[in-house]
């Protein structure tokens, strides 16, 4: 929390920030519109890219998520950072659940034969 008492809002400072929100408005030319509409992008997990890719790998077959990524993205965005990455994750998630599956399976069977 700041000590520091906040200015009074006077109506010559109000002016004054009314006439530099005009000066300080965003883009104006058609090309500086296009390129701040790709900052939202810039990340990649807002693109419908990389959302088709986390829905795609959410819903693929068992032991399928490089064959569902390599369907889904083009070679150069299999090697871009933001996508291989969450390929990565997906494969490693998915080798915890099959050596999950396996280790409860075999709990399960250890179970079965003390019972018997």
């Amino acid at each position: 929390m700041s000590l520091r008492k906040s200015p009074t809002l006077t109506p010559a400072r109000l002016a004054a920030n009314r006439r530099n929100a005009l000066r300080s408005s965003g883009p104006r030319t058609a090309w500086g519109k296009a390129w701040s509409r790709l900052n939202g992008l810039r990340s990649g997990t807002r693109s419908v890219l990389y959302r088709d890719l986390v829905l795609g790998l959410l819903y693929a077959p068992a032991c399928a998520v490089d064959r569902t990524a390599r369907a889904l993205l083009s070679p150069a965005e299999t090697a871009h950072p933001l996508f291989s990455e969450f390929v990565d994750l997906a494969r490693q998630a998915e080798i915890e659940v099959v050596c999950a599956r396996r280790w409860f399976a075999t709990l399960m069977e250890s179970s079965r034969r003390k019972r018997c």
